[in-house]
């Protein structure tokens, strides 16, 4: 196989990479510019494999992010698609015949992420014009583990007793899931995101937290939505990511979107407040929405969510797949980076910033 080598010239994202902080208004918020690796290594490939297929969430550039790719390394071409309900970027390798007993796939990207506040409420209207999202009308939909049944409808309504507009109720439910949750990932169960175990048992992850908080928002008419990522800690540096991290947005009429993070106020009560209004800039988004059917479509049932990799062989899960992440903070812009010979066999190629439609 030929080898392809590529220079990848990294765009900055204005003044941001290079500072600390913007000032919008007079709320000055904080931005955080990093490489982040995704390593992703399928192992034990059957020898007699026809064919292995790899997907790969692809994080892209939105109004909080901006992700300039720097490296995709792996040993056969790789394309780039997005999914037919969300849009979500996806990275994926078909390998026919592949005669190895391991693929592994690197990302690597630079990301400059600004804080998301928005809790100026006071400039809630009602708008002559309807609502530009395009999927307003899904964000009220249930999901697989999330369903808008009779038992949530009167579980939200209960939570919200006395509440007269969309931002008291969804506080409520916020203040609920904060109080009545315990961020505990014992046992099993955990971390599926399914509200009827979060009602239940009252514990689980951050997917456990925003399951409730999502669809008891979504019970009583707010649009509600998921999203994942990767967290990062707080002091600046380098080292590997242990896992994800997802958090929340419910849609204010009159207003638009509104962040939050439920599980985050929980494991820190002092940030309680900041956590209705805001997400940090210690984390990169990667994909948004639940029951995923990729692109090119996937033999199997549609993804819980879409985070890490996922792998069929020969049209059947395969679940021998390693996977780490790595962040490393930047303190200024970057220089062009070079890539080499990471092994045999190895394409290294550009990755288009702009996906076709």
């Amino acid at each position: 196989m030929k080898e392809k080598l590529i220079i990848v010239s990294v765009c900055a994202f204005g003044l941001l990479s290079c500072l600390g902080t913007v000032t919008i208004g007079a709320r000055e918020l904080a931005v955080r510019t990093f490489e982040f690796t995704y390593v992703a290594e399928v192992t034990d490939i059957p020898r007699e494999a026809k064919k292995v297929s790899i997907w790969l969430p692809y994080p892209t550039s939105d109004a909080h992010q901006e992700v300039t790719p720097l490296l995709i390394a792996a040993p056969y071409p790789t394309s780039l698609h997005r999914d037919p309900e969300y849009g979500n970027s996806i990275l994926f390798l078909s390998a026919v015949n592949p005669r190895r007993d391991s693929i592994r796939v690197e990302m690597k990207f630079l990301v400059t992420r600004r804080e998301y506040v928005r809790r100026d409420f006071s400039t809630v209207r009602v708008r002559a014009e309807g609502d530009a999202d395009p999927l307003l009308k899904r964000w009220l939909q249930p999901d697989r583990l999330v369903p808008v049944d009779d038992r949530i409808r009167a579980l939200a309504r209960e939570v919200t007793r006395g509440k007269t507009t969309d931002l008291e109720k969804a506080r409520a439910i916020y203040d609920y899931a904060v109080d009545n949750l315990k961020y505990d990932k014992s046992g099993t169960g955990w971390g599926r995101g399914d509200i009827y175990y979060a009602c239940d048992v009252k514990r689980g992850n951050c997917t456990d937290f925003h399951a409730l908080f999502i669809g008891f928002c979504r019970a009583i008419g707010i649009p509600a939505k998921f999203a994942i990522g990767f967290p990062l800690p707080p002091d600046r540096g380098q080292g590997e990511i242990a896992g994800y991290h997802c958090w929340a947005e419910f849609y204010l009429r009159g207003y638009g979107w509104v962040p939050v993070d439920a599980s985050e106020a929980n494991k820190h009560p002092e940030k309680r407040e900041y956590f209705f209004g805001a997400h940090d800039e210690n984390r990169v988004q990667f994909t948004i929405g639940r029951d995923i059917v990729l692109d090119p479509p996937q033999a199997g049932a549609p993804l819980n969510y879409f985070i890490y990799p996922y792998v069929e062989v020969d049209g059947k899960p395969f679940g021998h797949v390693k996977k780490r992440f790595f962040y490393k903070d930047v303190a200024s812009q970057q220089k062009p980076i070079q890539t080499g010979r990471t092994g045999s066999e190895m394409i290294l190629h550009q990755v288009e910033r702009r996906l076709a439609p």
